[in-house]
């Protein structure tokens, strides 16, 4: 059975109502889709036809008032291509001829018999399949014929030797021609001469393919300008795979490639401006590329100069000068260019005669371009037409703003740090001085003095000879703290495994400890520079021995991320703790007041922690964190 949607609607005329009855019946046993109607004359069937909805007439032919053949034309005049099949009783070449003129679908002659009943039905369904196939494509190219001429993209259809059939609305706008300049024409009509070769590549590939391809390329319009359209082309072929038609869209893409030359020159100029050494190069290479790339020929850069606060000119183009003559230095609140300076955001501005802030209300300037460079200043573009600037200008200015405002920062950034290196190498030639005149200004005169001592002591006997001999070697253990001070600072050698025990052992015996006890608990091994880590643990264990007393007991022992020392001496107070590692602090009378000092350049030096706590005892402890253990 066949569903409803696929009902044909027949309508049968006759002037005998049993002929049109037994017509219905056959037909409709002959297919079910066949749903018949019947009239017995013209007035009611035209009428019938008048309500629509019909898929077919079936008409006899010798009728009362008007023969088949005027009824076929009546219809004809509203529904050019409804089928219509002339079934009549009355046959001859004359009636057929007449029939076939009038625009008959089909001509059957009625016969003795049910079996022309199947061939009627037979007739009428391969008419309506025909009739509803047409309308179907018809509609179908009315839909794609529309869908080209409202298409916001130009159109064109091409026959399969690549000449111009069709162009849309679009395309006659892109192109600048009409239809009928193009049509029948090849594609060379808008191709450039020196594109020729390459687009002909293009459409031997395209029809080599019998496929799709797209392409960018410049054309020619109708008045000889370039430009640069983006297109998409397919070919349509038949059952064969002959080409029956060849469909271009395409689109005018001329200000986005421009766009996307700007990006790229901007991205490569910024290279150039990282590369700068000076403000002032950074300043004229950010004017030269706001005019070269952007296109902004009247364009300047003002600095913010603190000490004056004040935008000043560094650099602009000769444009500058023709329109304004000298270029001004902007104060606060006096100009459009320092609001925008203090808000830090982008802004054309369509008319600034209209703008309360206006520098110069003489100016030729009509339109100006504020492009903020963060805290460094502004770059600022004029021209003499009112809105000369577009949203586009401001995205492609905002970006060469950044880089230059980034340039700016670096070069700044790289002053300072010129200027700090410039500092410290001062310092390192004043401590390289300092010791130089501690190691031999100072010690020499100390050796002469302990000579003298040494001669005094034989030829005199007296207790003050021992106390100058102690002073004497509290100026030495200074003089060498000061040395390792002056020449080992913060610097540390490439690090090592360093086991602490070992290390700590070492330390011991360099030490004058008396009858001080160690006890290691630390068998660990650690990245460190060992003739800085030997500095550290004399230097603790010395502590420890001149507060604590010659019968101390020192430990050492791991820590989670580091290690630590302490004594049961008797402690340090907790209001000195905060000074102990100052230079030259010290509370016993044989110290040089730098021990503690040096340990904490040697742990910063390593960037390690160093912190001053109680021991278990009552005793100092020295805990040094952020130890790393050395790999296996």
């Amino acid at each position: 059975m066949h569903s409803h949607r696929d009902e044909i609607r027949v309508l049968h005329v006759d002037d005998d109502p049993d002929v049109v009855a037994v017509t219905a019946t056959f037909l409709e046993r002959e297919d079910d889709r066949l749903a018949v109607e019947t009239a017995t004359g013209v007035a009611e069937a035209r009428s019938r036809v008048a309500e629509g909805d019909l898929d077919c007439i079936v008409s006899d032919y010798d009728m009362p008032a008007r023969t088949g053949i005027e009824f076929l034309e009546t219809v004809r005049a509203d529904h050019p291509d409804l089928p219509f099949v002339l079934f009549t009783g009355k046959g001859s070449e004359e009636v057929a001829s007449e029939a076939i003129s009038a625009g008959v679908t089909d001509y059957l002659q009625k016969e003795a018999g049910t079996s022309q009943y199947a061939v009627l039905a037979n007739r009428v369904t391969n008419a309506v399949e025909q009739y509803h196939s047409t309308r179907a494509l018809e509609e179908s190219q009315k839909r794609l014929s529309l869908f080209i001429e409202q298409s916001p993209l130009g159109v064109i259809e091409w026959d399969e030797d690549c000449h111009v059939v069709h162009l849309n609305d679009a395309a006659e706008d892109i192109l600048g021609y009409d239809e009928a300049d193009l049509a029948g024409r090849s594609w060379e009509a808008i191709v450039p001469d020196d594109a020729s070769e390459s687009v002909g590549e293009v459409i031997d590939d395209l029809l080599s393919d019998s496929g799709g391809y797209h392409n960018v390329n410049e054309n020619v319009t109708a008045d000889g300008e370039t430009v640069v359209c983006e297109w998409h082309n397919r070919v349509v072929t038949d059952e064969t795979d002959e080409v029956v038609a060849i469909f271009s869209q395409f689109q005018d893409v001329t200000d986005r490639e421009a766009r996307e030359r700007q990006l790229e020159a901007l991205s490569e100029v910024t290279s150039d401006l990282l590369a700068a050494e000076t403000t002032e190069a950074v300043a004229a290479l950010g004017v030269r590329a706001a005019r070269d790339i952007l296109g902004l020929e009247a364009n300047a850069i003002h600095l913010y100069d603190e000490e004056r606060d004040a935008l000043v000119p560094v650099a602009e183009t000769d444009r500058v000068a023709d329109l304004i003559g000298p270029v001004p230095t902007f104060e606060d609140g006096d100009s459009i260019a320092w609001r925008a300076f203090q808000d830090g955001e982008p802004v054309a501005i369509d008319d600034i005669t209209d703008d309360p802030d206006i520098y110069n209300p003489d100016t030729p300037i009509r339109s100006e371009l504020h492009l903020p460079l963060g805290d460094a200043g502004i770059l600022l573009a004029g021209s003499p037409t009112p809105a000369a600037f577009d949203q586009q200008d401001l995205v492609l200015g905002e970006i060469l703003a950044g880089n230059v405002a980034t340039a700016l920062d670096q070069v700044e950034r790289t002053e300072r740090l010129r200027q700090r290196e410039a500092e410290l190498s001062r310092q390192n030639d004043r401590l390289e001085e300092f010791a130089s005149v501690v190691s031999h200004d100072l010690r020499n005169p100390l050796n002469v003095a302990s000579g003298h001592l040494d001669l005094l002591a034989e030829d005199c006997d007296s207790d003050h000879v021992e106390d100058v001999r102690q002073a004497h070697e509290r100026m030495g253990d200074l003089i060498d703290d000061l040395l390792t001070l002056a020449r080992e600072g913060d610097g540390v050698s490439r690090p090592e495994p360093v086991t602490l025990d070992v290390a700590a052992r070492t330390c011991w015996e360099s030490v004058a400890t008396g009858d001080a006890t160690l006890v290691c608990d630390a068998a660990d091994t650690i990245s460190a520079d060992r003739s800085r880590l030997h500095q550290l643990l004399e230097n603790l264990f010395r502590n420890s021995v001149e507060h604590g007393g010659e019968a101390v007991t020192v430990r050492l022992e791991n820590l989670p991320d580091g290690f630590a020392v302490e004594d049961d001496g008797s402690g340090i107070d907790p209001a000195d703790r905060d000074s102990v590692f100052d230079a030259g602090y010290t509370t016993a009378d044989a110290g040089s007041g730098f021990g503690l000092s040096i340990v904490e350049e040697v742990a910063e030096a390593h960037g390690w922690d160093v912190t001053l706590t109680e021991s278990a005892a009552g005793g100092a402890r020295f805990e040094i964190t952020g130890v790393d253990r050395a790999e296996e």
